[in-house]
C-alpha cells in the first residue's frame, strides 16, 4: 500500500526551498516545473515560479543536513544502548539525533560529524520508539486529547490510532477536526484518526452523524492524519444485502479503499474458519476482540491484523510461543477503553508490553508490539514506530527494559516525562460550542417518563427482559405482576431492574424503558445514569424507583454528560463530561478523584450480583452485531425502542 504523505503541524524550521528563476533575453519557458505557471515578468520577459514544497518535505530537507553534521541539531541523546525493531536487536552505545521534532541520525557513538545545542548522557539507559495504541477510544479515558497526553505519555506512550466512533456520534463532520485541535496547539501526543463506522451504530439509531462514501471521502481527503476506518463491527450489515446499513457500510469501505486507507474490523463471536475467512475476505483487516487462543491464531492465519486487549492475552500468547510463532509482525497490543481511573493504577501501554513479557514473549518482540508493528500495519512506519532517521523524536528511556521502567520520555524530541513525571505545559483550549452544548433532551423529565403501563385489567404481564451482554438469540421472557396502580415495577429482590435511555439528540424528550435482570442497585431510591453508552451515546439510567431515574438523568444532561449516582432520592456523586457528553477538559487528579468518589459511593450501596459500581454498563448498550435484542431511543413505528438489530424486528416490551 502507498505511503501517504503526512502534513506536519508545527514547522520548527523555515529552511525550505524559495527560489525564482528568472529567464532573461529569451522566448518564454514553455516547460514549468510542477503545479506552477509561466508568470508575465516586467519587459517582458518570463518568470518561471518555482514549485513550493509543503512542511513535510521541508523538514526533510533539514533533516538531511543535520545528519551530514551541516546543521546543528536540537538535541543529541548519548552512550544508550538501543533497540533496533527492524533486526530485533539491541545495540550498545548509541547516540540519537534530533532536529525539528524528528530523529535525524543514529549510530555508533561519537561518530556523528555535527553539533547539537543540547546533549543528554543515557549511559546505563535502554531506548525503545515511544509506544504506540493500535486500538483506543481516548473518550473511554474522560479526558480531551491534551490532558490524555498528560496521563499516557509518562507511561511512554506517543502515539494513538483513536478508534473515533464514539465522538463522531455527537459532532459529526467535526470529528478529525476536533481529535487534530490539541495538535495544533502544541500537544506532543500524535492522534492518527480512525473514522468511525458505527456512525450511527444502526439504521435504527440517529443522532449527531452520519457518514457515507462522501462523507469517509472528505475526512480522507482533508487531513492525511486520517488513516482508517474504524472497527466495522455491523457484522449483519456487511454480509447481508437486505440489511438497511447493508448500502453505507459498503460505502464507507469502498472510500477507504479509494483513498488508499485500512480497513479496521471488530470480529467479536466470529470465530469458525467460515466466519473468519468471510470477514478477511471483506476487507476487515484487524481484530481487537480477540479473547481464546485458537480463534487468534485462526484469524492470525488468514491475514488478519490482532490487536490483543489484556483479556485477550493470558490465552493467546502462551499459545503462539508453544507453537513456535516465528513471525509476530501480524500483532499487536493495545488497552482500547481503559479509563483514567484505572491508567493510574495498572498503567497504559506499558502495562500491556509489561505482561507479554511477565508471558514468555521475548523483549525484542514485546516492544516491536507496541510500537513498529502498528506504524507498520497503518502504512506511518515513516513517522513512528521506530527509532530511525525521519521518524519523529518519540524516545522512551528504560532502567530497565524486563520491567518495562521508565526513566525518560522523549515527545517529538522533547523531554515529556521524567520518573513518571509529566513536563511539558498543557495546551488551553476551549472548546467550542459545537463540541460543548450537545444535551438536546428537550424538557426537564420527570417520574412518569420512566413508568411501564401494564394493559388495562392485567393482574399479569409477559415483559421483555435482557441483561448486561446478553448474546443469545432470543430475549428472555417473564411473568411478572401488575401492581394495584396498574403499572409493572422494578423487583431488585427479584433482581429485576429497569432501564431507561433517553434521547439526548433531538429534543424530544423522547424515553424508552423496560426491565433487566441480574444488574442494578438494590438500595432503595437509587438509580445511575450516564452519557456514555456505547455507541450513539444517548444517556441510560437504572435505577429502582421513577423519580430518582428522572433526577440521575436531568443531573447528567445539565452537567452537559457524564454519570450521576442518585442515593435514597439525593445525587451523591457526579462526573462531569461536558466535552461531547465523554471527555473533560480538566487534570488527570481531578477526573480521576470524581470517578474515585462515585466508586466509593457506589460501594456504600447493595447491588445486584455486583460488590459496586456497575460501569460496564456504558458497554451494556452496543448495537451492533452479534448484539441481537437492544433497547435504544424510541424511533419512528417503534415507540418501545425494542429492536433486533441485525433483522428491523422490534417487539412489545410488555404484552
Amino acid at each position: 500500500m502507498l505511503l501517504r504523505h503526512y502534513t506536519r503541524l508545527f514547522s520548527h524550521c523555515c529552511w525550505g526551498v524559495a527560489l525564482t528563476t528568472l529567464i532573461m533575453g529569451c522566448e518564454p519557458n514553455t516547460t514549468t516545473p510542477h503545479n506552477s505557471q509561466p508568470v508575465a515578468a516586467q519587459d517582458d520577459k518570463a518568470v518561471a515560479k518555482v514549485h513550493q514544497f509543503k512542511d513535510e518535505v521541508t523538514t526533510r530537507q533539514t533533516l538531511t543536513q543535520v545528519a551530514l553534521g551541516r546543521q546543528e541539531a536540537d538535541l543529541m541523546i548519548q552512550n544508550v544502548t538501543l533497540l533496533n525493531v527492524f533486526t530485533q536487536e539491541w545495540l550498545p552505545e548509541q547516540d540519537i539525533v534530533i532536529a525539528a521534532s524528528r530523529i535525524a541520525w543514529v549510530g555508533d557513538a561519537g561518530t556523528w560529524p555535527g553539533v547539537a545545542k543540547q546533549q543528554y548522557d543515557a549511559e546505563g539507559l535502554w531506548a525503545v520508539p515511544g509506544f504506540g495504541e493500535s486500538h483506543k477510544h481516548i473518550e473511554s479515558s474522560y479526558l480531551t486529547p491534551e490532558y490524555e497526553a498528560a496521563l499516557v505519555i509518562p507511561h511512554g506512550n506517543t502515539w494513538t490510532v483513536e478508534g473515533s466512533h464514539e465522538i463522531s456520534n455527537v459532532v459529526g463532520n467535526r470529528n478529525a477536526e476536533f481529535w487534530l485541535e490539541a495538535e495544533r496547539r502544541g500537544s506532543t501526543l500524535k492522534i492518527f484518526p480512525a473514522i468511525g463506522s458505527a456512525t450511527p451504530p444502526t439504521v435504527y439509531e440517529s443522532g449527531g452523524g452520519y457518514y457515507g462514501y462522501k462523507e469517509m471521502s472528505d475526512f480522507l481527503n482533508a487531513d492525511p492524519r486520517v488513516v482508517a476506518l474504524g472497527e466495522v463491527m455491523d457484522w449483519s450489515a456487511v454480509i447481508n444485502s437486505d440489511n438497511g446499513g447493508h448500502q453505507r457500510i459498503w460505502e464507507m469501505i469502498e472510500a477507504t479503499y479509494d483513498h488508499r486507507g485500512v480497513v479496521e474490523g471488530h470480529g467479536m463471536n466470529l470465530t469458525s474458519q467460515t466466519d473468519i475467512s468471510a470477514f478477511a475476505a471483506a476487507g476487515l483487516s484487524s481484530d481487537h476482540e480477540v479473547r481464546l487462543a485458537d480463534e487468534g491464531i485462526e484469524k492470525l492465519r488468514r491475514g488478519v491484523f490482532l490487536e490483543i486487549k489484556q483479556a485477550g492475552m493470558d490465552s493467546l500468547f502462551p499459545k503462539l510461543l508453544e507453537m513456535g510463532l516465528k513471525d509476530w509482525s501480524n500483532i499487536s497490543v493495545t488497552t482500547d477503553d481503559r479509563d483514567v481511573f484505572a491508567t493510574l493504577q495498572l498503567g497504559s501501554m506499558d502495562y500491556n508490553i509489561r505482561s507479554a513479557i511477565e508471558l514468555g514473549v521475548p523483549l525484542e518482540i514485546a516492544y516491536q508490539l507496541g510500537s513498529y508493528n502498528t506504524a507498520r500495519h497503518f502504512n506511518i512506519d515513516h513517522l513512528v514506530g521506530a527509532i530511525a532517521p525521519g521518524r519523529y523524536g518519540d524516545v522512551v528511556l528504560l532502567s530497565d527494559p524486563q520491567t518495562v521502567e521508565i526513566a525518560r520520555v522523549y515527545a517529538n524530541g522533547q523531554l515529556a516525562s521524567v520518573n513518571g513525571e509529566y513536563q511539558l505545559d498543557i495546551p488551553q483550549i476551549d472548546y467550542p460550542e459545537w463540541a460543548t452544548d450537545t444535551m438536546n433532551v428537550g424538557r426537564e423529565l420527570i417520574a412518569a417518563d420512566f413508568v411501564i403501563e401494564a394493559p388495562p385489567g392485567r393482574d399479569t404481564v409477559n415483559a421483555a427482559i435482557l441483561e448486561p451482554f446478553w448474546f443469545k438469540a432470543d430475549f428472555i421472557t417473564r411473568e411478572l405482576p401488575v401492581s394495584e396502580q396498574g403499572t409493572v415495577e422494578a423487583n431488585p429482590a427479584e433482581n429485576l431492574i429497569k432501564v431507561a435511555v433517553v434521547d439526548r439528540y433531538h429534543g424530544t424528550a423522547a424515553v424508552s424503558k423496560m426491565l433487566w435482570q441480574n444488574v442494578g442497585p438494590k438500595t432503595p431510591g437509587s438509580a445511575l445514569a450516564s452519557s456514555q453508552s456505547h455507541d450513539l451515546h444517548n444517556i441510560w439510567t437504572m435505577g429502582n424507583d421513577d423519580y430518582a431515574m428522572a433526577l440521575a438523568a436531568n443531573t447528567v444532561a445539565a452537567m452537559g454528560g457524564g454519570w450521576a449516582l442518585v442515593n435514597n432520592g439525593k445525587v451523591v456523586a457526579t462526573v462531569k463530561l461536558d466535552v461531547g457528553g465523554l471527555m473533560t477538559a480538566r487534570p488527570v487528579n481531578e477526573v480521576a478523584a470524581e470517578m474515585e468518589a462515585l466508586h466509593h459511593e457506589a460501594d456504600k450501596m447493595e447491588w445486584i450480583n455486583a460488590t459496586g459500581l456497575p460501569e460496564r454498563m456504558r458497554f451494556a448498550f452496543l448495537t451492533a452485531a452479534p448484539w441481537k435484542w437492544q433497547l435504544v431511543a424510541p424511533y419512528e413505528g417503534n415507540p418501545d425502542g425494542f429492536v433486533d438489530v441485525t433483522t428491523g424486528n422490534t417487539h412489545a416490551i410488555i404484552w
